[in-house]
């Protein structure tokens, strides 16, 4: 009886001396790790699975004033070719002679194909409120990217148009102004800065870059919503309190012509899920 009470004893301050040597590691877990395991654990069961599969549907079905589908849609890599589009956009196109987005190009192909209305397309018709159905364009961006995941990004720097939107991003991504003196730079030119729990990339460095490029557009948990990269943006002009920023304006695509080209070399991770 003794010796078994002393094993007892004995197995008891291993595991008291074991949940002690845990407690420095939990303790050490940042916030980032946290919430990166957070998204992780959801990922499988993105709900923009479902934007993307609607998407898909609105893409082959004859809509709009023509009743067309927009299967005759060029995003750059020749009619009707999806796969591998976004990874190379923003870009020059011949046609409008200028350098489009995402986003800017699907609402062309849609006004050209379809016979739909180029003021239709706003921010308040492009993005859903919180607890609203998807967007047409919700939809349809989650599909055209969702077309392109684990594919490599490779935005161009070729033409001089596509020089010039990069040029004028890099002003406007520094840019400072409003009530509070913000820029873009403000958050996102320096390591380790973050809001609240939420770690802030450093968009100047290569390698953050291409993960904060690569996973938008994203389904946002708390907002219960898929987010372009045009709301993105939009999104943060408002935390800047700048003017609002227009819906597919030269601005917009100015700025994501920049975060896209330093995000090159990286690997398309849309739709992802963000918290």
């Amino acid at each position: 009886m003794k010796k078994n009470m002393q094993f007892l004893i004995k197995m008891a301050l291993v595991g008291a001396l074991s949940s002690m040597a845990w407690q420095p590691v939990l303790a050490q877990k940042s916030s980032s790790d946290a919430i990166a395991e957070y998204r992780a654990a959801l990922q499988d069961g993105n709900p923009a699975d479902l934007n993307s599969a609607r998407g898909e549907v609105l893409w082959k079905t004859a809509r709009g004033p023509n009743n067309v589908t927009l299967e005759q849609c060029d995003l750059g890599l020749g009619v009707g070719k999806v796969k591998g589009a976004v990874t190379q956009l923003p870009r020059y196109f011949a046609d409008t002679k200028r350098v489009m987005d995402v986003e800017s190009r699907l609402v062309y192909c849609m006004v050209m194909l379809q016979g739909f209305k180029a003021d239709e397309f706003t921010t308040k018709t492009a993005f859903s409120s919180e607890g609203q159905r998807a967007t047409v364009i919700e939809d349809l961006v989650a599909y055209i990217y969702d077309e392109s995941h684990d594919m490599p990004i490779n935005i161009s720097q070729k033409h001089a148009a596509e020089k010039a939107a990069y040029a004028r991003g890099k002003k406007i991504f520094y840019f400072k102004g409003g009530p509070y003196d913000f820029s873009c730079a403000s958050c996102h030119s320096q390591d380790e800065k973050r809001i609240r729990l939420q770690d802030l990339p450093n968009l100047t460095k290569p390698e953050p870059a291409k993960a904060a490029f690569s996973q938008w557009p994203a389904y946002r948990v708390s907002q219960g919503a898929l987010r372009t990269m045009q709301w993105r943006l939009y999104d943060c002009f408002r935390q800047q309190r700048f003017p609002e920023l227009q819906y597919l304006s030269q601005t917009s695509v100015d700025l994501i012509t920049f975060l896209g080209v330093n995000a090159n070399g990286g690997k398309m991770a849309a739709p992802a899920i963000k918290r």
